[in-house]
């Protein structure tokens, strides 16, 4: 069963997908951005498999 939270984490992981996609696409990149969102993806990634 999902609960808030985790819907929350899933919402905001889907999110940072985006707008690491958008990012990669854009002709010249910022890779200390993409660096950070993917961290920031990670970070959440981790705290739903605690769930």
């Amino acid at each position: 069963m999902e609960t808030g939270h985790s819907s929350a984490l899933i919402a905001k992981h889907a999110g940072l997908d985006a707008r690491i996609h958008a990012e990669r696409t854009r002709p010249a990149p910022d890779e200390t951005l993409l660096a950070r969102l993917k961290k920031q993806k990670l970070r959440i990634k981790e705290a739903l498999s605690d769930d």
